[in-house]
């Protein structure tokens, strides 16, 4: 098998290295989106749909071409359908003058019938509390006219008006959507006030009159040089259409909101999700390789790391400087897990304990909440799920912090050892009662929540383990989270999402990963390495499985992540396995 395998490595190797982008970094090819694919033409349509005929021709088809057998819409190409994305379709073909009476029966059979409140109930069961999508949705199928005449009332509406707050107060007020979507609470909250006010006599009625002045401009001082909020088309679209909806069509970020739209535009006719996750790509592809790389490539790359940290508070998030974001355009925002990402990546490429690693420790460190887990982007929001801590980006962060912990100021080697014991207590808490840890930021299609014990788990047990000094303080941690990764193993050797779910290459190379830096036994690793081989035509075939979770649960895949994840699982399998032979 260790020809094989060598083979394999090499190929798979070849094959990232050949998805380098020019300048040195990666960028990756995310998955075109139905449902950005349906917000954009909205958008367009809305501001001036002669003017984007064309785009909006081409968005369309391209939406009738990718309708699923059943008459619905998934977020990928490869996705089941899905209540949220096919509204939004089915809506967005409505306004250009082609309903589709297949999604008509899809939705039917979904909700009961087309009736607006049927379909507003189901929306809002759906996302529960959390207003960052089921808002957004139900918006545009008014302004698209599937809602009915008075769609505007099946709107809940936004308090817009607390954005005029201090921004430290928003963890502690609580607001409706997640951290990093205030251009849509601002936005979408105005255009449900512009068309259904309060009562003359509501208190809030006169509130929101006098604070839109001033809250107005806030959606061009959060708007980046690109003019894609977050860089995202869904996010940049519903701000779009929401303005052009209210006459605001003189608003000062429409021209670039526009213009950001109309160039991501693929020649296809579809949309992204966002733009690139360049940083985290670029990332995972340099810890994914072994060895040295020639010193000009190890440079390069140290460079245009350092390049994405933020130097500056960050305005959309508040965030201060030291983190890293998902993308090296201006519309990221500082992340937990990107920055333990380049923290680690930096580590690898011979980078040494400077300010800039200090930096983003410290970020990490000021990020951890009281419950001693580490949220994505923001401190102290716990009241929604985007928002909470996570296991998967907690146990990243103990890694980042651990790679580094020789290397830094006897301060901060106090802070990491602190926080490592309440990161793991938080770790031990949250564990199901199958000791698996459950991911935010990616889930499964086909398990009966949409979760991914599996890759949750891996990653938490891979993390843990990959630092020797981390593994000896979470060694109960590695070895449930391993009996969790041996029970939802297929009989081919092959993961899922679960047990029940069908298997894919990036949850086999994730679990592989994670088993080859255990104390497992080389009989353990043959079965999924067995299988990796395999499905991936010995390091030569990666086809993507939309395991993503981009934000308020949209799904993704990512040309990318097969393939690192693949080479990552590959290399320590093999480690084993030298082992065994000698």
């Amino acid at each position: 098998m260790m020809d094989a395998l060598d083979s394999a490595i090499a190929n798979t190797h070849a094959h990232l290295e050949s998805l380098r982008h020019a300048r040195g970094h990666w960028e990756g090819h995310l998955s075109s989106s139905a449902l950005s694919t349906a917000t954009a033409i909205v958008a367009l349509s809305l501001v001036d749909r002669d003017k984007h005929a064309a785009h909006i021709a081409s968005g369309a088809q391209w939406l009738r071409d990718h309708q699923n057998a059943d008459g619905g819409w998934g977020d990928t190409t490869l996705s089941k359908s899905n209540l949220s994305t096919t509204l939004l379709c089915w809506s967005a073909l409505h306004l250009v003058g082609t309903r589709s009476t297949a999604s008509d029966a899809w939705i039917i059979a979904r909700v009961g019938s087309l009736e607006p409140q049927d379909i507003a109930k189901a929306v809002i069961a759906r996302y529960g509390k959390d207003k960052t999508f089921s808002v957004p949705i139900l918006m545009l199928c008014t302004l698209c006219g599937t809602l009915g005449k008075n769609g505007w009332r099946h709107v809940i509406a936004l308090p817009f008006e607390l954005a005029a707050l201090p921004r430290t107060w928003f963890g502690a007020i609580g607001l409706p959507v997640v951290s990093y979507a205030l251009p849509a609470l601002i936005a979408i909250g105005h255009a449900r006030f512009h068309h259904a006010p309060p009562a003359w006599w509501n208190p809030l009625r006169w509130i929101r009159a006098l604070t839109w002045p001033r809250i107005r401009p806030m959606l061009q001082t959060l708007q980046p040089g690109s003019g894609g909020y977050l860089e995202a088309t869904p996010l940049t679209s519903f701000v779009t259409m929401a303005l052009a909806g209210a006459g605001q069509l003189d608003h000062p970020c429409l021209p670039l909101a526009v213009e950001f739209l109309t160039r991501s535009m693929r020649d296809d006719g579809s949309w992204p999700i966002d733009t690139n996750l360049a940083t985290w790509g670029t990332t995972l592809s340099i810890r994914a390789q072994e060895g040295s790389a020639d010193t000009p490539v190890r440079s390069s790359a140290s460079q245009w790391l350092l390049s994405q940290q933020y130097r500056e508070t960050h305005p959309f998030t508040n965030a201060p400087p030291g983190g890293w974001a998902w993308t090296d355009l201006p519309g990221g925002v500082p992340d937990a897990d990107d920055t333990s990402s380049a923290l680690i990546a930096l580590k690898k490429i011979g980078h040494t304990g400077d300010l800039a690693i200090q930096h983003g420790i410290t970020w990490l460190l000021d990020l951890q909440n009281r419950d001693g887990g580490i949220p994505t982007f923001c401190r102290g929001w716990g009241a929604l799920p985007f928002d909470r801590s996570t296991p998967e980006i907690t146990a990243h962060a103990l890694l980042a912090w651990w790679t580094w912990h020789d290397e830094l100021p006897p301060a901060l080697q106090t802070r990491t050892v602190q926080a490592t014991q309440r990161a793991l207590r938080y770790l031990q808490r949250v564990r199901t009662a199958e000791n698996a840890w459950l991911p935010l930021w990616f889930g499964n299609e086909h398990t009966h929540d949409e979760s991914n014990p599996v890759y949750g788990t891996a990653q938490v047990v891979h993390y843990l383990g990959e630092n020797a000094q981390l593994a000896a303080q979470a060694g109960d941690l590695i070895q449930s989270g391993l009996g969790y990764l041996h029970s939802a193993q297929k009989a081919d050797g092959s993961f899922g999402g679960d047990a029940s779910a069908p298997p894919s290459i990036e949850e086999t190379a994730i679990a592989l990963h994670a088993l080859s830096l255990s104390d497992s036994p080389p009989s353990a690793l043959r079965p999924p390495l067995a299988w990796l081989l395999t499905a991936t035509r010995h390091g030569t075939h990666f086809p993507p499985a939309p395991i993503g979770l981009y934000f308020a649960r949209l799904w993704y895949h990512e040309q990318l992540y097969p393939v690192i994840w693949t080479l990552g699982a590959l290399q320590a399998a093999r480690k084993v396995m030298a082992r065994e032979k000698h």
